[in-house]
């Protein structure tokens, strides 16, 4: 993850996808989602994985749309 220095010298995690400049999340691609879902097979909060709110809400419709169409698991074995 890339990290920024906020004003006290803290370091903040910055969001992976805009450090990328990835525009679209694409629900085909599991193994870019696979980072962002727990062993349990849940989605995990941006406070872990320092993904913004905007990027946040496209990824958790990514990660449905993948297990719709069954590129992901529900839940893990």
């Amino acid at each position: 993850m890339a990290f920024t220095k906020n004003s006290k010298n803290s370091s903040v995690k910055q969001c992976f996808f805009c450090s990328q400049n990835l525009k679209e999340i694409d629900y085909k691609d599991p193994l870019l989602l696979k980072r962002f879902v727990s062993g349990q097979g849940k989605i995990v909060d941006p406070q872990h994985t320092a993904t913004c709110s905007k990027h946040q809400r496209r990824l958790a419709q990514s990660i449905k749309r993948a297990r719709y169409m069954g590129l992901l698991s529900f839940v893990k074995k």
